[in-house]
């Protein structure tokens, strides 16, 4: 019904597809277009000519296909006829709600929480400015307006991450030339790191915890997160007893949070003794053939945070903020006062700028190691000034004695009969009385010694 013309030679040349329609022959040009495209647009347009004669509806795959056309290919499709034509759009003329939809439509976004972020920041920007608002209409006031009515309700690590992703939406208008300027392109996006709530969960207070959970699965779950570093629940929830390796005493941790990056889909960690007590004892309760490690806690609508606060209130112990994040970052900290810290964030799955950044913490431990390193050094500049030292008087006495017991040495020396006491470092008195005079005095004494006398000169 339908056949794939070349409209030139080449690798790749514009081909077009001829067909019958009513009994004349039509085609629709294509453009330079691979092979397989050719051939995909021959049989849509074969399924609409099919469904144009019999009156039937198109099925899903053709009105897939037909919709992903471009506007030029489009139209020249249903200027035969073959299917309805597309209400042209003004792009100058979009509203802010409607572009932001199609953005989010258009992105391949794989990871849910990546596009409820999305959403979260467009709820926000058509909350402040109305569905209808005209991108074109929005300028650098406007935003910075935005961006302080944010930092009233928000945390400034919040308010950066989304005046990050709405650069990013009104970037994409700026490429499609809806509009001439980014108006959010200046506003600043400082460093998203609040050292405020931070807290350093040691290992006492971790136990209470454990011992205050109220099966073996939250033993193991508190205990992966601060012994191990997981994070929950993406790194929790994914490990598999498959992932167990009992006889070298690691685990393979699977993350989806950096698999996207070459060679850092899992990574390996050590079964650390304070993990490895409660993975055994969740592996003897386990049912038989269980694939996933944790179980009971893996439905969409489980709160892992809120229940380990609550689990925090009964062990008796402060609630801190940001429960796991803090177990995760007093791991790290942990674990770079024993090991090195390439080795620490190839076993946490970070890197060691982050890591600096957002997750290691100055405790307490370090200002008691730095008191005591000082009241050391302190005690031993006092030992030092205690003990008695050489002074100059001393000397002095040392010197006249030793020029006393080497006179007879000096006066022959003055005579020049070098038998009576040899020069040389034999004779510790003129050394310690004038060392710079006693080696000019010996080096002269070498000259006289080569050079001959006039009377033995004069007998030759």
């Amino acid at each position: 019904m339908a056949s794939i013309v070349k409209l030139s030679r080449g690798k790749q040349p514009p081909r077009a597809i001829d067909f019958v329609l009513n009994g004349h022959r039509k085609r629709v040009r294509l453009g330079k277009i691979l092979h397989d495209d050719a051939r995909a647009a021959k049989r849509g347009i074969e399924r609409l000519l099919i469904c144009q004669q019999h009156g039937l509806e198109l099925d899903a795959d053709t009105a897939k296909w037909l919709a992903g056309l471009s506007n030029e290919i489009h139209s020249r499709i249903a200027r035969h006829g073959l299917c309805a034509g597309r209400i042209q759009k003004d792009e100058s003329a979009a509203t802010l709600a409607d572009f932001i939809d199609r953005y989010i439509e258009s992105r391949a976004i794989e990871k849910p929480n990546t596009l409820r972020n999305y959403k979260v920041t467009r709820d926000h920007l058509v909350g402040f400015f109305g569905e209808n608002k005209l991108l074109a209409a929005i300028n650098q006031g406007d935003a910075d307006d935005w961006r302080q009515m944010l930092l009233k309700q928000r945390a400034a690590a919040t308010v950066s991450r989304e005046v990050k992703r709405a650069k990013q939406f009104f970037r994409a208008a700026e490429r499609k030339e809806i509009i001439a300027k980014n108006p959010f392109a200046d506003l600043p996006t400082p460093a998203q790191v609040n050292t405020s709530r931070q807290r350093l969960v040691t290992r006492e207070t971790i136990e209470k915890v454990i011992d205050a959970c109220p099966d073996a699965e939250w033993r193991l779950i508190v205990a992966l997160a601060r012994y191990g570093g997981l994070r929950c629940p993406s790194e929790l929830l994914t490990l598999r007893w498959i992932d167990v390796n009992w006889e070298d005493s690691r685990l393979t941790i699977r993350s989806s949070k950096t698999e996207h990056h070459p060679g850092r889909e899992s990574r390996t960690i050590p079964m650390f003794p304070e993990i490895r007590r409660h993975l055994e004892v969740t592996f003897d309760e386990a049912e038989e053939g269980a694939e996933y490690v944790i179980n009971r806690y893996r439905t969409t609508n489980t709160n892992l945070r809120t229940q380990l606060r609550r689990i925090i209130e009964r062990a008796g112990v402060e609630p801190w903020p940001k429960p796991f994040n803090n177990l995760r970052s007093s791991c790290e900290t942990d674990l770079c006062e024993r090991f090195p810290i390439h080795v620490v964030t190839a076993w946490l799955g970070n890197t060691t700028e982050i890591a600096t950044k957002h997750y290691l913490q100055v405790t307490n431990e370090h200002f008691r190691s730095a008191a005591e390193s000082a009241a050391d050094s302190q005690q031993k500049a006092q030992q030092q000034d205690a003990t008695p030292a050489r002074t100059d008087s001393q000397d002095r006495k040392e010197s006249l004695k030793n020029r006393e017991r080497c006179a007879p040495s000096q006066v022959g020396a003055k005579t020049r009969e070098p038998t009576e006491h040899p020069l040389g470092e034999s004779n510790p008195c003129l050394r310690t009385e004038n060392p710079m005079s006693w080696a000019t005095r010996r080096r002269g004494r070498a000259r006289i010694e080569r050079r001959p006398s006039r009377r033995t000169a004069k007998t030759t």
